[in-house]
């Protein structure tokens, strides 16, 4: 299986790291990037073959395109690649807000029939602890084992993933997962904060935040318990973690975060709809 990669940053090289790290030879990966510093740190970084603009005769060999532009240039790009590409081509986008019929009509999905997929990824994948989000056109259901153990492969290959049904799900997945790490460092930000108001060193003070979010998302992960119950468990009456989550409480905290979760879902579909013109 070959993989050509439309885009080389962050994402693109981190997809492309998991994949060297899980056996796929160099050879079968090629990246089309036109940023010349970016060129120059992917071939040496991955000795991978890097081309400054897409080549219709290296896409063709390839299995699979994964699109990895700023949803931005996604249009122009998709229109270009079209033509290029090949029946039973597995397409890959891990853009946010490019909706997967918008991408079909730019590629000119009907003529070429090739396998449209749709991936929202989040940042973690730069160290293999990646959460992606995936549906595809024709759905899941509808492909053969070997194309679903190929998207699988790749995506596999930068940390876990879950088969979603549609654009929807994807706007609630971009919410949760693909925006999430963010909420976690600003909740590691404001512990670290409290910890320097309370009289702790700096390095103290992000040592014991970052080791602590580190441990509870551990443990929750290996727990066969719910969040609530370990929340439960570690919580004393009167102590001081239920003196804490009593002030979260009253500050409703856990329902600003929820808002704060949907105004990111309702951002991702304003973004599909100005991205593809609705």
């Amino acid at each position: 299986m070959n993989i050509c990669f439309i885009g080389g940053g962050n994402m693109a090289s981190a997809m492309i790291g998991g994949l060297l790290g899980k056996g796929f030879a160099a050879q079968q990966i090629s990246v089309v990037e036109i940023d010349a510093a970016s060129h120059e740190r992917l071939i040496s970084r991955y000795g991978i073959f890097v081309l400054a603009e897409q080549n219709q005769q290296t896409i063709r060999k390839c299995g699979v395109v994964v699109l990895a532009v700023k949803p931005q240039q996604m249009e122009t790009v998709a229109i270009q690649l079209g033509p290029n590409l090949s029946a039973g081509t597995i397409v890959l986008s891990i853009a946010a807000g490019i909706r997967i019929n918008d991408l079909a009509k730019w590629l000119d999905h009907g003529s070429q029939g090739f396998v449209l997929v749709r991936a929202m990824p989040n940042t973690p994948a730069l160290v293999g602890a990646g959460m992606t989000g995936l549906y595809s056109f024709p759905l899941k259901e509808m492909l053969t084992q070997q194309q679903r153990e190929c998207i699988e492969a790749i995506v596999g290959a930068i940390g876990e993933f879950v088969w979603i049904q549609g654009d929807d799900d994807m706007n609630a997945v971009t919410a949760v997962s693909g925006s999430g790490p963010a909420y976690f460092f600003y909740f590691i930000e404001a512990l670290e904060q409290a910890g320097k108001e309370l009289g702790l060193p700096e390095q103290t003070a992000r040592k014991l935040a970052l080791e602590t979010a580190l441990g509870a998302a551990r443990l929750a992960h290996e727990s066969t318990e719910d969040p609530a119950t370990l929340r439960t468990r570690v919580t004393s009456k009167n102590g001081t973690t239920e003196r804490a989550l009593l002030s979260m409480e009253a500050n409703h905290v856990r329902q600003h975060i929820i808002t704060a979760v949907k105004a990111a879902a309702a951002r991702a579909k304003e973004m599909g709809d100005e991205l593809g013109g609705a």
